[in-house]
This record gives C-alpha cells, sequence and structure tokens, in this order.
C-alpha cells in the first residue's frame, strides 16, 4: 500500500506538478524502450507473414512434383456409341482396338411370379405390416415374438472379445436371427453350446446367448466398428414418472397378448386379457391394456405418483428374413428382423438401405417385387441364366432365406435372370469383365453395346492445354510470392515515425493513429539480407542447367521451353512465359519437361528445378523460424524472442527505478516541506517573543 502525498502545505509549492513534470524526464528512456519493443514484435509478426507466404508456395511445390501434372491424358474413340474412354496419369500414350462385343455385363435379377397382395389398388403401404396382414395372398405369417435390437461395439484395444448390452433378465433368441458385420466383411454367428472358441472358423463368432459374449476367432483392431442386428426374447421398457398420471406409452406396438410384466413402484402386476390385474390376485383389476398401440391406462384410483419407478416387461411381434448376394467383395447375407408395427416401406427401406450386394422394388400397379443385384457380372461360377434350377440356390447370384420373403413375397419360386459378365475382344484377346465399365492400365473403357465384325480404336494421347495451364499457374504463383518479398524489400522506412504511445493515442484520431502506424510498420523487412539470400536462390535454381541423363540438352533450361525472367529488373526476377514455345515442347516431349521439373539426383546440377526450390524454400524457412520463431516455439527457442525478452527485463528493471526515484523525489520535497515548517515555527516563536517585550 503507498502512503498517501500531500505536498506544498507549508511552502505552497505545487509538488505535485513538479514530481510529475521530473518524472516525465526520467520516464523518456522508458518510452524508447517500449517503442523499440514494439517495433521489434512488428519486425518478428513481419518474417512470420512471410514464412507463412514461403510454406504456401511449398504446397505448390509438392503438387507440382506429381505426375499427373504433366501426364494429363485425353482420349480419343472412333465409335463413342459403342465404347467411350477416359484415362488417368498412369496410361501411357498408346492405342487399343476392341474388336468386338459378344456379351454385355448385367446385374442378377430376380422377379416374384405373381402380386404379393390381394388387390394391389388398394393396398397403402404406409401402413403396418401387422395391419396388411390380411391383404396379403399368402396371409399366414410367422410371427416370432421377442424384440428387435441392433449395437454398434467400437473396439477400445486390439481384442477379439465384445460384449451385447443385454437388459436384466433377457436374452439372445436365435443366433440364425443374427448379423455380425465389421467394416464390409459379414460374419456368422454361431451359438456356444453347439461349438468351441478353439473351433472357430476365421467368419464365425462365438455368441453367448445368455450373456450376449461375442468372441471371433482372431483380434479385431483398435477402433474397429463391429454392427449387431439381434433379437431378443424380451423387452423391457424402464422409466421414471415426471408427474402423476394414469397412462404408461411402451416403447413398441403390436404387443403379445398376456405375456406382460408390470412393476409400479414396489407394486408388481400382470396382463390377464386386457386387463391389468395384481400379480399374486387377479381379481383385483388396476388397469387395461391396448395390445394394437401399445397403451397400459390405470384406473383413476391407480393414478401412478410423480417420480415412481415403471418397469414393463413384455414381446411384440416381429418377423425375420434373409437376403443376400454374391460380390466382388465376396457373399453378403443380411437378416432383417421387421417389427409387426413397422410399414411396408419402412421394410423396403430398410432392405435398400443394407449393405448385403441387392436392392428391393415392388410395383404399387402390378403388386409384383424383384430383388437386383447391385452390381454386374457373375461372381458365383459359370451359369447358364436360361436354363437355372430355382431349387438349386447354389447357382443363383441372389440368395433369399426365411418364410416371409419365400412365401409372402413370393421369391420361393422366382426365377433368376442376368448376372453376366461382359465377354468382348481387346487387341486381339477374347476376355471378360464383371462390368461394363472397366480399367486397363489407366485406360477406362465403358462398353455401350455389343457388336462384331467392326474395329473401335482408343487413341491416348497427352492433354497437352492441361498441362500448360498447370505449369502456368505455378508461375503464376512463384511470380506472386516474388512480388510480395520484393514489395517487403524496397518498401520505404520512415524512421521519424515510431510506435505511438498511449499518450500520443488520445489526441489523435482513430484516422489519423492509422496513418501515422501505416508509416510506422513500413520497412520493416527493408532490404533484409535473408529474403534477399532467398530470392537470389530461387532465381539460381530457375537458370541453373539441369545436367541430368533424363533431361535431353535441348530441355535443360527454362528459357529453352520458353520460360524466361521480364526485362524489368525491379520485378526480382518474375517470370514471363512465350505460350506458343511452351505448348510445342509439351507436345514434342511432355517426358522431358516432367524432368526438367521433377528429376532427381545425388548433386545440384542433377537436380530438377522443384526439388531445388523446395531446398530453397526449406532453407529459408529455417533461418526465418530460428530468427522469428512460431506459434509453438516459446520466446527463448528464437533470437528474436530471447531480445524481447531481454528487452522486458530492462524495461521492467528500469519501471523499478522510476518508482524508487519517484519516491526520492517526494522524499525530498517532503524533508524541505519539513524544513520551512519548522523555519515557520521558529520565526513565529521569535516574533512572539518580540512583541511579548515591546
Amino acid at each position: 500500500m503507498s502512503n498517501m502525498r500531500i505536498g506544498g502545505l507549508a511552502s505552497g509549492i505545487d509538488t505535485d506538478k513538479i514530481i510529475s513534470d521530473l518524472m516525465k524526464a526520467e520516464r523518456m528512456p522508458l518510452q524508447k524502450m517500449e517503442q523499440d519493443r514494439t517495433w521489434l514484435t512488428w519486425q518478428r509478426d513481419a518474417y512470420r507473414e512471410m514464412n507463412t507466404l514461403f510454406l504456401n508456395f511449398r504446397s505448390q511445390l509438392t503438387d507440382m512434383k506429381m505426375s499427373d501434372m504433366y501426364r494429363s491424358r485425353v482420349t480419343s474413340t472412333t465409335n463413342e456409341d459403342l465404347v467411350t474412354s477416359s484415362a488417368t496419369s498412369a496410361a501411357s500414350q498408346s492405342s487399343y482396338t476392341i474388336s468386338e462385343v459378344t456379351q454385355m455385363a448385367s446385374a442378377a435379377t430376380k422377379v416374384n411370379n405373381a402380386s404379393i397382395f390381394n388387390d394391389p389398388s388398394s393396398i397403402d403401404t404406409s401402413k403396418s405390416l401387422s395391419e396388411l396382414q390380411s391383404e396379403f395372398a399368402s396371409n399366414s405369417f410367422d410371427w416370432k415374438q421377442g424384440s428387435v435390437k441392433q449395437e454398434s461395439i467400437s473396439a477400445k484395444t486390439e481384442t477379439n472379445q465384445f460384449s451385447l448390452v443385454l437388459q436384466d433378465g433377457v436374452k439372445i433368441n436365435n443366433v440364425d436371427e443374427m448379423s455380425i458385420k465389421v467394416g464390409s466383411n459379414y460374419y456368422t454367428a454361431v451359438d456356444s453350446t453347439q461349438k468351441s472358441a478353439d473351433d472357430l472358423l476365421e467368419n464365425e463368432v462365438l455368441v453367448d446367448t445368455s450373456t450376449g459374449d461375442l468372441t471371433f476367432k482372431n483380434n479385431l483392431s483398435k477402433g474397429a466398428e463391429v454392427k449387431v442386428k439381434y433379437t431378443t426374447d424380451f423387452q423391457v421398457d424402464i422409466m421414471s414418472t415426471s408427474k402423476a398420471g394414469t397412462k404408461i406409452k411402451l416403447s413398441n406396438e403390436q404387443i403379445v397378448q398376456d405375456n406382460i410384466a408390470l412393476t409400479i413402484g414396489d407394486n408388481e402386476y400382470i396382463a390377464d386379457g386386457t386387463n391389468i390385474v395384481k400379480k399374486d390376485d387377479n381379481s383385483i383389476v388396476v388397469g387395461t391394456i391396448d395390445y394394437e398401440t401399445g397403451t397400459i391406462t390405470m384406473n383413476d384410483d391407480n393414478t401412478i405418483p410423480a417420480e415412481t419407478n415403471v418397469s414393463v416387461k413384455y414381446q411384440y411381434d416381429y418377423i425375420n428374413f434373409r437376403a443376400g448376394a454374391h460380390t466382388k467383395d465376396g457373399f453378403k447375407d443380411e437378416v432383417f428382423n421387421i417389427k409387426g408395427s413397422q410399414s411396408f416401406n419402412s421394410l423396403l427401406s430398410e432392405v435398400n438401405q443394407a449393405d448385403n450386394g441387392v436392392s428391393m422394388f415392388y410395383d404399387e400397379m402390378t403388386g409384383q417385387m424383384s430383388l437386383t443385384r447391385t452390381e454386374t457380372g457373375n461372381f458365383n461360377g459359370s451359369i447358364d441364366n436360361s436354363d437355372v434350377s430355382t431349387d438349386d440356390a447354389s447357382n443363383q447370384e441372389i440368395i433369399t432365406s426365411g418364410s416371409f420373403i419365400n412365401e409372402q413375397m413370393g421369391f420361393d419360386l422366382a426365377q433368376e435372370t442376368g448376372g453376366t459378365n461382359a465377354e468382348f475382344t481387346l487387341n486381339g484377346l477374347t476376355t471378360s469383365r464383371s462390368s461394363n465399365s472397366f480399367t486397363v492400365s489407366g485406360v477406362t473403357f465403358n462398353l455401350k453395346q455389343t457388336f462384331s465384325n467392326q474395329n473401335v480404336t482408343v487413341n491416348v494421347s497427352n492433354d497437352s492445354e492441361a498441362v500448360f495451364e498447370n505449369i502456368k499457374g505455378f508461375v503464376e504463383k512463384y511470380n506472386e510470392l516474388i512480388g510480395k518479398v520484393q514489395d517487403k524489400l524496397q518498401e520505404d522506412r520512415y524512421r521519424d515515425y515510431k510506435p505511438l504511445t498511449d499518450k500520443q493515442r488520445e489526441e489523435l484520431s482513430d484516422r489519423q493513429q492509422e496513418l501515422w502506424e501505416e508509416k510506422a510498420k513500413s520497412g520493416l523487412l527493408r532490404s533484409d539480407s535473408t529474403l534477399s539470400g532467398a530470392l537470389n536462390n530461387m532465381r539460381r535454381d530457375f537458370y541453373t542447367s539441369v545436367e541430368n541423363s533424363d533431361v535431353p540438352s535441348m530441355y535443360q533450361q527454362l528459357s529453352s521451353i520458353g520460360i524466361t525472367t521480364t526485362a524489368n529488373y525491379l520485378e526480382g526476377g518474375k517470370l514471363e512465359i512465350n505460350e506458343s514455345k511452351l505448348k510445342e515442347a509439351i507436345q514434342d516431349d511432355p517426358k522431358a519437361i516432367e524432368d526438367l521439373f521433377t528429376s532427381d539426383g545425388a548433386s545440384y546440377d542433377q537436380k530438377g528445378i522443384l526439388q531445388r526450390m523446395t531446398d530453397s524454400v526449406n532453407q529459408v524457412m529455417d533461418r526465418v523460424t530460428e530468427k522469428a520463431g512460431n506459434t509453438f516455439k516459446t520466446e527463448d527457442q528464437y533470437s528474436m524472442g530471447k531480445r524481447l525478452d531481454d528487452m522486458d527485463d530492462r524495461i521492467e528493471a528500469f519501471e523499478d527505478r522510476l518508482i524508487q526515484v519517484e519516491d526520492r523525489y517526494w522524499r525530498q520535497f517532503t524533508e524541505m516541506e519539513k524544513a520551512i515548517q519548522r523555519m515557520n515555527s521558529q520565526s513565529t516563536y521569535l516574533m512572539q517573543q518580540f512583541g511579548g517585550g515591546m
């Protein structure tokens, strides 16, 4: 705590003002130190801005090293009604001939034989399966009772052990109603009572139906996602009432009758028909249940209090079927457990969203359905689709199982068609592919239709215009970098414009402050040796010959392909392009142009232009970082930071000294006041003495 200072009482002098004026003079060196620190901070930030420019340019250098910047391929086809094509940079400049296409690739399809509904024109497919059951031509549904579940489990470590979250008193219904998938790979669920972990196959998972434990043959990697669809024997809804009421809405509908266990607080109830009764006395009716909507309504005198725990154990109806297909990734077989409360549209959507290789379609006009494989080709062996036995599933591309899909949807008698490979002759070789679009050595061919007795030629050539635009874009980025660095090196320095002090800011308007700082920040990097050296190095990188055996002599310098410096030396070595000369060089020898820019070598002379420039840019970035640091470095890790630290220490020490000086002034003036006060007291005393003797 500072002492209260009151001066001038004895002398009448304005001590505060005198000391304030004296301290202004004392603070002048501090003001200069603070301005120097501010200027050094600006300079550091200016260096970092330059480093950001070089970092962005280095990204351009990395992009330009990619082969597709110089090997942009274009294709031409003699008959695009029959074959179209495209090519990647990996394709060589060559020619291909397709002389015939005897068969197009097709996707396997199964169409059922008749409408699945008695009167398809009257069907509302947004209704639930339970509501639509009587409308099916085959309406003897194989309903199952329990609960439909699905979980996604992420491997926190490398492991083969996982566990499903089963509710108390609930177990898995049947492993046949399970689908286990990791990535795009499907696994077969095996009941732990039927097999041991040691006997598991690679594609099998051991399932303990009572605990929900899953055991894979091999460890899955950390982060692997295990997706499981399954059913349980019961559903348990657990809730707590927020306010008093009489209704309980279950999380499902189409509830199985009678098999209900209801707990409200400490009281237990069961279902007796549509009545909810005491568990130990079914003559005491406490409410009713609507099985279709899954709503329990308690009698008014059995209102459930607020904040009461409620548990309902029950079952609901569901159907179960499987659909899958042979694909390029192997056989995919997905299980579908569909609640009775789900709509027919929801069933279609669930099948079509699954990654099981097939899509399902329902035609509202005919009431018929189809299953189509999502990719073309034959992945299940060589078959004659004109004579496929519907009883021989091993010969089919699309496989279905379960009474609902085979009986109610009618796919048990569905005839499979399609599922063929494309067969054609390429460069005299008769071959086949599973798709009508296929790639050979970087060239993609798209077969449009069958044909014979004619040749369709596909020519692959370099896209000179695209390569030219890539090189032109790079030169523009280089010129942009050179321009910004050169501007900083030539920027005027206004030494009379120091960083503003707080006092000076108070005296200037915002606009005046802005103009002042614009001049104060000018010339921060003027004639900087690090940056000017970087520009010199990059100019040398461009114009030193690339003496590499991969580059023909006539293409060993940029000037030989039409890239030279501008005539204005003040621009710091910006480049300009002779477009016709560069395009001609690209057309004549694109490989030589690529090697001129990208070739590697042990010595500086052997390195391509981009390799040299990358080295130069890395060097200047390292030097600037060593001098000005970056946001990841502390101030004691770079030279300017150490200077700033030293300035901070000096400023802090000087501020401490100013406090001492000010205290000294106050002590001196206080002593003066005390002396004057004593003198005044003595004078008064003497006057009183003289006055008393008269």
